[in-house]
């Protein structure tokens, strides 16, 4: 029971915040979404283009005074991690402004994760020992958290990817079919044409 209201107790102090979207960005358009921070907050980003087009788009990062953290272009999918080094603003922009008609559903996580430290009171040699104790589980929780985290995160990833991978094989099935067919009534009127070609090339016609 004390492991237990430790531990309930040390997750109170940790906190991981995992906001998880879906946005369909538009041709010719930017969404951008802004997080607000203090300075030495770890934050990442986390993507995948669920739909629409090559399944690309281009991914920028701001910082609170305007300078690119990270900017990729035409990326599928990417992972990306960083340190806020000033507090404010931080900018995440995905622009879909390539693309002449089609829109992208893109799939993404913002990760912020708020260590708070635990307070230090003066204690005896026991409960120094107590609190070195605390800190060690303190460390194993954070060391779960992430762990946990890094696998919800690679679940949604693949089911993601497993939705596309479906969309695409069932889009080639379809083109299978409709080829198919498609070769099918050409082949039975090719057939119906040489056999009425033909009848009337051997038909005997009688002059009265």
């Amino acid at each position: 029971m004390r492991w237990l209201v430790l531990c309930l107790s040390l997750i109170t102090f940790l906190s991981w915040s995992v906001n998880c979207y879906f946005i369909t960005v538009d041709a010719h358009a930017e969404e951008c979404f802004f997080e607000k921070v203090d300075a030495g907050t770890k934050m990442g980003l986390t993507f995948e283009i669920a739909e629409g087009g090559f399944l690309d788009i281009d991914v920028k990062i701001l910082d609170p005074e305007g300078n690119i953290i990270h900017q990729a272009d035409q990326e599928s999918s990417g992972k990306y991690t960083f340190a806020a080094h000033y507090s404010g603003l931080y900018t995440y922009c995905f622009s879909n402004q390539k693309s002449s008609m089609t829109p992208k559903v893109v799939k993404f996580n913002m990760d912020i994760s708020e260590n708070a430290q635990l307070p230090l009171e003066n204690a005896s040699d026991g409960k120094n020992a107590e609190d070195s104790n605390h800190s060690k589980i303190d460390e194993m929780i954070k060391e779960l958290s992430t762990s946990l985290w890094s696998v919800k995160n690679e679940q949604e990833y693949m089911q993601v990817r497993d939705r596309n991978h479906r969309a695409i094989s069932e889009s080639t099935n379809s083109r299978v079919v409709l080829w198919t067919c498609f070769e099918a009534i050409v082949l039975v009127a090719m057939t119906i044409g040489q056999t009425l070609y033909l009848k009337r090339y051997f038909e005997v016609r009688r002059i009265v």
